[in-house]
């Protein structure tokens, strides 16, 4: 194996914050029921409408909701919420089968989100060096 190779995750959702993996979602792994009648929970409150921008959008669609959804998951991941960023995340990850990665730059007061679709997330493999002569 080359030491730069990259293993392609097809199957996974990466969240980076600021070009940095903070959670894998490994969609194989099957999801509990219980798991499953929370994200229809959320679904059922998003139904009553969502607020984006200080603006109430009723029956939100389901690009508005996942932005919706990712906007606050960078918000429990800052606050250290690991039980509501697992939701999340796993909303996204169910809700959005072909979602690849969610992308958040934070740039002082500045949060931009990208979801991205077309690109897989590449886990760096680990570098390990002989002896250097």
């Amino acid at each position: 194996m080359h030491p730069y190779d990259v293993t392609f995750m097809s199957n996974m959702l990466a969240v980076l914050l600021n070009g940095i993996a903070q959670l894998e979602y490994d969609r194989d792994k099957p999801l509990p029921p219980h798991q499953a009648a929370y994200l229809d929970k959320m679904d059922t409150k998003m139904d009553a409408g969502i607020l984006a921008d200080n603006e109430t959008i009723e029956n939100p669609d389901i690009n508005q909701r996942a932005r919706f959804i990712a906007a606050n998951l960078l918000g429990a991941m800052k606050s250290n919420d690991e039980e509501m960023t697992a939701a999340l995340c796993t909303w996204l990850a169910n809700r959005l089968p072909d979602l690849k990665q969610v992308k958040i730059d934070e740039d002082g007061d500045r949060v931009s989100i990208d979801l991205v679709f077309d690109e897989e997330y590449g886990k760096q493999a680990v570098v390990s060096f002989g002896k250097l002569n």
